[in-house]
């Protein structure tokens, strides 16, 4: 939790430097368990219209007033945490000594296994040209690690 609120608060925009897999897959993890949390009414909503569709009633009495609300609610978080998640997934392809602009592979087909592949390799070990590995491996010898 606190890689996430650390990602949120302290690195909102920060695309400099590099992130640990542990940073990058907490806040990952607690990023889709907060969406999903917040998609639940909205499946909940999907599910009435299709069966009120179904027995050939009016769909749009599934449609009411809480079903915007949880709707603004779900489209102002994943539009609030739409920087930081770009901002962490760049600064984990700095650590494996990527450049950010290899999230766009992304956008074509297949592209999202090699980003994924990325996200799960270990730091480049040493200092790269974003900065010293925070995991604290200097050229190979370990140090004691702090927290994991």
């Amino acid at each position: 939790m606190n890689d996430y609120i650390n990602a949120i608060r302290n690195n909102y925009a920060n695309f400099q430097g590099r992130a640990r897999r542990r940073e990058y897959w907490m806040y990952t993890l607690i990023n889709g368990i907060i969406q999903f949390v917040l998609s639940i009414p909205l499946y909940g909503v999907l599910i009435r219209l299709s069966m009120q569709t179904d027995a050939g009633m009016d769909p749009s009495a599934a449609l009411t007033g809480s079903t915007l609300i949880f709707g603004v609610i779900y489209l102002i978080y994943v539009l609030a945490t739409f920087i930081p998640s770009l901002a962490i997934a760049v600064r984990r392809l700095h650590d494996t000594g990527k450049s950010g602009w290899w999230y766009l592979l992304n956008l074509v087909p297949f592209g999202s296994l090699v980003i994924l592949v990325f996200m799960v390799l270990d730091s480049e070990p040493g200092s790269n040209k974003w900065g010293p590995n925070p995991k604290g491996l200097t050229g190979g010898a370990p140090t004691p690690a702090q927290n994991w």
